[in-house]
């Protein structure tokens, strides 16, 4: 595994640890252009009501805001969690041309999941399909997701 991508995914998970103190599942999640980072997010669709607040979409928005809209598509997305259908269609909207992920989302996941949008290759506007790596730091991410059950389990 490469040493950056181990480097940038603890950029994420320092953003993880944010959105879990928040009370939000524990996604962070950054775009890399030639070794910069553009854009961040930080998962807030619990403590914000709106679950579009996803940390992969928090970070496109804020490289958007940056003025990156025309770069989009020779970055890498490095985020903690698979990301989910949604954030998938807008990976492959943008066209970003890689992805780099901690642990797998089975059910709803982009890439995992039945509904793998990361994989399709029949839209013609999306273009090629992104590079995908998967389990990067996948222990420590799955420990924030377990503090995260035990979280919402006292909540119930």
């Amino acid at each position: 595994m490469q040493k950056d991508f181990q480097q940038y995914m603890h950029q994420c998970l320092d953003l993880a640890k944010i959105a879990l103190e928040a009370g939000n599942p524990p996604v962070g999640a950054i775009i890399v252009l030639d070794g910069k980072v553009i854009g961040t997010g930080i998962e807030s669709g619990r403590s914000t009501g709106d679950i579009t607040n996803h940390a992969e979409i928090m970070a496109v928005r804020d490289a958007l805001k940056n003025g990156y809209s025309d770069q989009l598509h020779v970055t890498k997305m490095y985020t903690t969690h698979e990301p989910c259908i949604m954030c998938s269609y807008m990976i492959r909207h943008h066209k970003i041309s890689e992805i780099i992920y901690g642990t797998s989302v089975p059910y709803v996941g982009g890439f995992t999941s039945k509904y793998n949008v990361l994989e399709a290759e029949n839209v013609p506007k999306w273009g090629n399909r992104p590079k995908v790596t998967k389990d990067v730091c996948v222990d420590e991410c799955n420990a924030l997701n377990s503090q995260f059950l035990e979280l919402i389990q006292k909540d119930q």
